[in-house]
């Protein structure tokens, strides 16, 4: 699995603990189900983005802001 995988993977992972850390009554598949159907996500896997070599906090405040507003900022 190349470095570039694994990042992302960690990412998804952090994303979802982060989460979980918000909202005490998510469970992990449900967290991760969040993460996955976001555009957070397809952000995260864009290697132009490159999303994946951010801070969890920096790349979760673009997750926050796209569940309340409804849209990525």
């Amino acid at each position: 699995m190349s470095e570039q995988a694994m990042m992302k993977m960690d990412m998804v992972k952090n994303l979802a603990v982060l989460l979980m850390d918000q909202d005490a009554t998510l469970s992990m598949e449900q967290a991760l189900s969040i993460v996955f159907n976001s555009d957070t996500y397809q952000k995260v896997l864009n290697e132009k983005t490159r999303l994946y070599y951010q801070s969890p906090r920096y790349v979760f405040s673009f997750l926050e802001s796209e569940l309340t507003k409804g849209k990525m900022e």
